[in-house]
């Protein structure tokens, strides 16, 4: 009996030691990558922005590039807990991962509003149309993802990255002002040039109904976990003077589910959706729902759940509230991914 439960202990840690090995050989880089940490790309009201560069060192040219933008609620996280992610991607493929910073929620004494998160990603995505050659990039060849709160930002680049205007965001001025506007460009060119479109979009778990989140839900409470984790009192999205009650436009505004345009009014470009079949936060319920919106607008969506997992399979590390760590559960999901943007860059 004995030495049946040692044969099975062995046999057991044997699995284990294999799957590690498998794990390693996994992550192993394919090539090497040269990564340019904190560029910082903007400072609104003096608070820097940075991003980080990941270029593959391949000899290419030139290489499509991939934005990034992390999740957290819009209240936790910087662009660290996509670093594995940008360096998987940048070691594996020939992508330049540019890995983004933006301002959350509490930032600046807790007065950031909803609307200049989403011009920070709408910023940095200008930033690096004009400044990626510098890196070997391509801007004519830029995809978008994010994860959660991330993948919210990557869809309204995608639905509302046309939505574009001068003055404060307000219910008579439902227009979005980018962080960054390179020099001698006007907002009115931005637009005519279609600046902030791109051509892929992978959202993982993402948020796309703000109102919803802020009317039924807690959003805005207490009960919001994030606020405490970001050490910031709760409130309203966008400040003191507007309510979900009073100005539900304002919410609408920021939320991709309610700007998603007829194919034949803008075509957008083909995007992948991913979501763990076990996601709590962001139920395949909700993505689906979001994707069937999409195909009913005539665009291009696909959608591939993750059987098993949960929120936040994405993140670098690992954590043990969710039982997930980045060995385990994201490098499936990015291969994924990759295969996505190589059909869309490299199929010719």
């Amino acid at each position: 009996m004995v030495s049946d439960v040692e044969n099975q202990f062995e046999e057991v840690k044997l699995n284990l030691e294999e799957k590690e090995k498998e794990f390693q050989k996994a992550k192993a880089p394919l090539h090497e990558t040269k990564v340019y940490r904190e560029i910082e790309w903007s400072s609104p009201e003096g608070f820097p922005l940075t991003m980080d560069i990941h270029v593959p060192q391949t000899g290419k040219e030139s290489y499509p590039v991939l934005v990034v933008y992390h999740g957290g609620g819009w209240l936790v996280n910087d662009q660290s807990i996509m670093e594995e992610l940008s360096a998987y991607i940048s070691t594996h493929a020939e992508y330049i991962v540019c890995n983004v910073n933006y301002r959350l929620l509490g930032d600046l004494d807790n007065t950031t509003h909803m609307n200049e998160i989403i011009e920070d990603a709408f910023g940095a995505l200008l930033w690096i149309k004009e400044n990626i050659a510098e890196y070997g990039g391509n801007p004519e060849k830029v995809a978008v993802t994010g994860d959660s709160a991330g993948g919210h930002l990557a869809a309204s680049v995608v639905n509302m990255g046309r939505n574009l205007g001068k003055g404060e965001f307000s219910p008579d001025n439902l227009k979005f002002h980018p962080t960054y506007i390179p020099d001698e460009l006007t907002i009115e060119e931005i637009i005519k040039k279609d600046m902030l479109k791109v051509q892929a979009a992978i959202i993982s778990y993402g948020a796309f109904d703000i109102y919803e989140s802020a009317k039924n839900g807690n959003f805005e409470s207490k009960e919001n976990a994030f606020w405490s984790f970001a050490n910031a009192e709760a409130r309203g999205l966008f400040g003191p003077d507007y309510s979900i009650e009073q100005n539900p436009e304002l919410y609408k505004a920021v939320s991709p589910i309610y700007n998603i345009p007829e194919a034949g009014e803008y075509k957008l470009p083909p995007q992948l959706f991913t979501v763990g079949s076990e996601d709590n936060l962001t139920t395949p319920k909700t993505v689906k729902a979001y994707v069937k919106k999409l195909k009913a607008a005539d665009q291009q969506a696909e959608l591939w759940v993750y059987e098993g997992r949960p929120h936040a399979f994405l993140d670098s590390g690992s954590n043990e509230f969710l039982g997930t760590s980045f060995e385990k559960d994201a490098i499936q999901a990015i291969k994924k991914m990759i295969e996505f943007l190589d059909g869309v860059f490299y199929s010719e």
